[in-house]
């Protein structure tokens, strides 16, 4: 579509539209920020529960470590059909399919074990519950960064990608101690029936509000202008063989399969797999925080249930604020003529820098030092998570859900990795203290991506 062509097509768009004062750019953020919420909490939930589940249905440590990656394995399968569905259907349709189906997933998880099953049998369908869980999850991510490439021009981005990825800590903020006290006061199940109608209901919401910038109801002229010069992808989700261009230039191709030789170019590309690194390294913080931190609370410094349900929101707190930042600092940097390499990679280098000192842990005896270390690490992390920004900043507009898929599924193996090698390691020297150097090395490890990353700008393919 020319700029000839789009001219008319946004007048028309905007012709029964007004100004608004809260731009419409910002309340789909807000919306898909309150989801990630609810999908963090979901996929975090049974970290919470894990203790009063292991306990009625009679797991060892082990089996549980298992369920905890249970999430992760089919969240890692699922991300590049999930993807190549992206691509090809849009985030409006899948995201929906997607939230309606983990919801319900959710729901079934609360009626395991209603009916006495040896303890095997319980393991199996609470795995698979979970193993579902993955899969119907694992474009959410991916939705997230396709519907910021479309909404948001490029000096926004930061910010943006930023909101949606605090979001996981926000979650632990918000539900640990929700799900803490209806654990005690209610029992474990009514956790999934609360986190499912939470589900259906933001279901309902996103099908009934959600549409692309050019056909929104609510979005002005003013503001589709503004998307499009700055660089947002407004075009990325329009159907099949409609195509179009964002304000960078970039020519937006229509949905269609992609072919082997787009799909090798992007794994022969080297700041890609700079990207990978560096995701898998900070997803391995991130799973230690939502699986084995509120048992290592609970069993290893010796809290009450409820006590672990306000202590493991304050790290979350500081991970959110740290998300923040580090989004709006990287932002910032832009504005004030940084180039986009140093104003994603500065914030990175601090963060990752100070999720380290998880490792220190290990040293201290005082709970209340503990928990201010496990703090200060998780905040560096929140500085540090910027992978979705650089992803949406470098990603081919043919590919860009895609790669997003893509670096989700090799950043979520730690997903898999990371619990069942710590509940190996507890179970074996019966204490926390060599699964803490083991989380803080990733931390290391995402320096050594950031260096693999190289300069970050967005790779174009030219044509065959």
């Amino acid at each position: 579509m020319s700029e000839t062509d789009a001219a008319p097509a946004r007048a028309r768009a905007g012709s029964s539209r007004t100004r608004r004062v809260v731009p419409t750019r910002y309340l789909v953020l807000g919306l898909i920020f309150i989801i990630t919420v609810v999908n963090y909490a979901d996929r975090g939930s049974l970290s919470i529960t894990g203790s009063s589940v292991q306990r009625d249905l009679g797991f060892s440590t082990v089996q549980l470590g298992y369920l905890f990656s249970a999430f992760s394995w089919a969240y890692v399968l699922g991300q590049l059909p999930g993807g190549v569905l992206l691509d090809r259907f849009g985030a409006r349709r899948m995201y929906a399919a997607s939230l309606a189906l983990w919801t319900l997933v959710t729901l079934g998880v609360s009626l395991v074990g209603l009916v006495t099953t040896p303890v095997l049998v319980a393991l199996t369908i609470l795995f698979g519950l979970r193993f579902a869980l993955g899969i119907f999850e694992s474009p959410a991510f991916p939705a997230n960064a396709r519907v910021a490439t479309m909404w948001f021009p490029t000096a926004e981005r930061g910010r943006a990608t930023a909101v949606f990825n605090s979001a996981q800590y926000f979650a632990t903020a918000l539900f640990a101690p929700i799900i803490g006290w209806i654990t005690h006061e209610f029992g474990w199940r009514w956790v999934f029936v609360m986190l499912g109608v939470l589900g259906l209901l933001l279901a309902v919401l996103w099908l009934r509000w959600m549409d692309v910038p050019r056909r929104h109801r609510r979005v002005s002229p003013a503001e589709l202008d503004t998307i499009i010069e700055g660089g947002g992808l407004v075009d990325l989700d329009h159907s099949a063989g409609e195509g179009g261009r964002g304000g960078d230039g970039a020519v937006v191709p229509s949905r269609a399969p992609l072919n082997r030789a787009t799909v090798a170019r992007i794994f022969a590309t080297r700041p890609l797999w700079g990207v990978y690194l560096s995701q898998y390294a900070i997803n391995a913080l991130t799973y230690f925080f939502i699986t084995w931190f509120p048992v290592y609370l609970l069993k290893g410094r010796g809290l009450s249930l409820l006590e672990v349900g306000f202590v493991a929101a304050l790290p979350a707190l500081c991970g959110f604020a740290g998300g923040l930042a580090g989004g709006f600092i990287s932002d910032a940097m832009l504005r004030r003529g940084w180039s986009l390499t140093a104003a994603r990679k500065v914030p990175s280098v601090f963060g990752m820098v100070l999720a380290t000192t998880i490792g220190l842990c290990s040293l201290l005896d005082s709970t209340t030092l503990i928990v201010a270390v496990m703090t200060l690490a998780f905040f560096g992390k929140g500085v540090g998570s910027l992978g979705w920004a650089i992803t949406t900043d470098i990603a081919p507009p043919e590919a860009s859900s895609f790669v997003g898929s893509t670096m989700n599924a090799f950043g979520n193996v730690a997903g898999i990795v990371t619990p069942i090698v710590i509940g190996y390691t507890v179970q074996a020297t019966g204490s926390f203290n060599v699964a803490l150097w083991f989380v803080a090395a990733h931390g290391v490890l995402a320096l050594v991506g950031l260096a693999v990353m190289g300069t970050i700008r967005r790779i174009t393919f030219d044509a065959p």
